[in-house]
């Protein structure tokens, strides 16, 4: 079980609940051939557009992999979760020490308040379309492959995509 620091507990014995993070995302032009409901992720950009119509989408600025941890391709929204568990891969646990096993579902998981998993032909890649319960760790070259969002953008984007969703990393 993951353990908050004594020095972020609040009166009751309960730590905070982490803060879901400014809305980053705009209605932006866009052209594409890509049809609506579509993902487009940019890694170059830090940005994830959800394609609206032929020529405008809704951007919203993400967190992407850091050197040696970016990837390209075709994938879908093989399932969605709210507040969901965490089970750091063991490579990922090889290279950050002190990372736990598993982490429960809540509003403390690193994780953040939704997960959109990214499957490929039926498989789970393992990689994420994520909130975070740092809002500032948005817009920045840093997480494992997985793309991260302010809690409330992914929020906003959990609502609007269904599993099945075409995801195109670029």
């Amino acid at each position: 079980m993951m353990q908050i620091p004594a020095h972020e507990a609040i009166a009751g014995g309960r730590p905070p609940l982490p803060a879901m993070g400014p809305s980053l995302r705009s209605f932006v032009a866009f052209a594409t051939r890509e049809t609506a409901g579509t993902i487009v992720i940019r890694k170059q950009e830090k940005a994830l557009y959800l394609i609206t119509s032929a020529d405008q989408a809704l951007r919203y600025q993400i967190s992407v992999g850091r050197d040696g941890f970016g990837w390209t391709g075709t994938v879908k929204v093989g399932a969605k979760k709210e507040w969901p568990e965490w089970r750091p891969p063991a490579e990922m646990r090889g290279r950050q020490a002190g990372l736990p096993e598993f982490v429960p579902a809540g509003p403390y998981n690193p994780l953040g308040a939704r997960a959109l998993y990214l499957h490929e032909e039926g498989r789970d890649t393992l990689y994420r379309i994520h909130g975070t319960n740092d809002p500032k760790g948005v817009g920045f070259d840093g997480t494992s492959g997985c793309f991260r969002l302010t809690n409330t953008d992914v929020v906003d984007l959990f609502k609007r995509v269904p599993v099945g969703t075409k995801v195109v990393v670029e």
